[in-house]
C-alpha cells in the first residue's frame, strides 16, 4: 500500500509525491484545511496528548478517522503508508500520553516548521500510539515519512514498541514492508545491478521501493515549475497500482486509489483521484489560517468536483474526530 518520493528540482526546491493504495476502492476521502491556534488531544480519552496547533495545515483524512497527508503552513508535508510490522507497544508499559494513530500525522504537521525540529522532538520516543481497525476491518498499522522545504527527510517506524527514526535527506522514497532498515539493504542490491539492466516488476512493496528509487535518481531535476511537477506526477503515477488489482494475503499491495502532491516552497498542495480524472490544488495562502478561523472541508469522492483550484469550494464544519479502538 503506497509509494511516497521526494524530488529536487532543478532550482533546488522540493516536491513530495505520493500515491495511496487502498483494498476498500470506496474509502471515503476528504480534503480539510485546519487553522493555527486549535486546541487538541490524541483523541484516547484519559491519558491523552493535548497540544494547541502552532501552523495551519491542509490534509487528507481517510474515512474522516485519520489525518493520512498533507502539508502546514511552514512547508512540512507528511505522509502516512502502511507498515504492517508496526508494533506501538504495550501501552501501561510505556506510560507516555496517549495519542490515536489517526492523529499522529496531525500531530507532526500541528507542532513542528521542519523536519530537524519534528526529529528532536521525537527522539525522546514521548508518545505512545493506539491504534485500531479501519472501517473495512484492516488493522490501522503505519508508518510515517516527514519531508520540508530544505530538502531534508525523515522516516519514523514503530517496531518492536519502540520508535525508529532515519533522519537525512538521502531517506526519499518509501513504500510498505519490510521494515525501512531492510527495505534500505535491499534497494542496495537494486542499486548495483542498475535500473537501465533490469528492474523488479511486480506490485510487492520491496518492488517499487526498487523501481521509484531508480526513477527518482535518474529524472533530471527541472527548473520550470510546470515541468518539474509533471516530473512528479509522472513518476508517481508510473509506480501506482491498477485499479482492481490486489492479493488478498498481502494487505500492503492493493489498488492505488489516489496520489498526492505538495509544492514546499509555493506551498501548493494537489490530489489526483484515479476514478475522477481531474487533478485539482489548494494553495495554503488562498485561506485565514489565523486562530479562531473556521475549519473547512472538500469531500473528494464526488465526482462533480471539477479541475483546478478548488479552494472556493471548501465548506466550513467541525473537524472531525481521530479513529479510536
Amino acid at each position: 500500500m503506497c509509494t511516497r518520493i521526494f524530488y529536487e528540482t532543478g532550482t533546488s526546491t522540493y516536491i513530495t509525491g505520493r500515491s495511496m493504495d487502498w483494498r476498500d476502492v470506496t474509502m471515503q476521502s476528504d480534503l480539510w484545511v485546519f487553522p493555527r491556534g486549535m486546541a487538541r488531544d490524541g483523541g484516547v480519552g484519559e491519558g491523552s496528548a493535548s497540544w494547541t496547533s502552532k501552523y495551519g495545515s491542509v490534509i487528507v483524512a481517510i474515512y474522516n478517522l485519520a489525518t493520512s497527508d498533507g502539508m502546514n503552513e511552514a512547508g512540512l508535508a507528511g505522509n502516512m503508508l502502511y507498515l504492517v510490522e508496526s508494533s506501538y507497544g504495550d501501552p501501561q508499559a510505556r506510560d507516555k500520553p496517549l495519542i490515536s494513530v489517526g492523529a499522529w500525522l496531525q500531530y507532526m504537521l500541528d507542532n513542528f516548521a521542519t523536519v530537524a525540529e519534528a526529529v528532536a522532538a521525537m527522539e525522546g520516543d514521548p508518545l505512545t500510539i493506539i491504534t485500531g481497525n479501519a472501517p473495512n476491518g484492516m488493522p490501522a498499522n503505519v508508518h510515517l515519512a516527514l519531508s520540508d522545504a530544505s530538502g531534508d527527510s525523515a522516516v519514523f517506524e514503530f517496531v518492536g514498541g519502540k520508535l525508529s527514526i532515519h533522519h537525512g535527506r538521502d531517506y526519499k522514497v518509501m513504500t510498505n514492508s519490510p521494515t525501512y532498515d531492510q527495505q534500505l539493504a535491499i534497494n542496495g542490491y537494486w542499486d548495483l545491478v542498475g535500473g537501465k539492466s533490469f528492474l523488479p516488476g511486480t506490485i510487492t512493496a520491496a518492488d517499487r521501493f526498487a523501481r521509484a528509487s531508480y526513477n527518482l535518481k535518474a529524472a533530471t531535476p527541472l527548473k520550470d515549475r510546470r515541468a518539474a511537477l509533471a516530473s512528479v506526477f509522472s513518476q508517481v503515477r508510473a509506480i501506482s497500482t491498477p485499479l482492481g488489482m490486489a492479493d488478498p494475503e498481502k494487505p500492503n499491495i492493493a489498488s492505488t486509489l489516489w496520489r498526492t502532491v505538495a509544492e514546499h516552497e509555493h506551498r501548493r498542495y494537489y490530489f489526483d483521484s484515479v476514478i475522477n480524472p481531474s487533478v485539482f490544488w489548494v494553495d495554503l495562502a488562498d485561506f485565514d489560517l489565523s486562530e479562531g478561523a473556521p475549519a473547512k472541508t472538500l469531500g473528494l469522492n464526488d465526482p462533480a468536483v471539477p479541475g483546478g483550484d478548488v479552494a472556493g469550494l471548501m465548506k466550513e464544519a467541525a473537524p472531525f474526530e481521530f479513529l479510536v479502538p
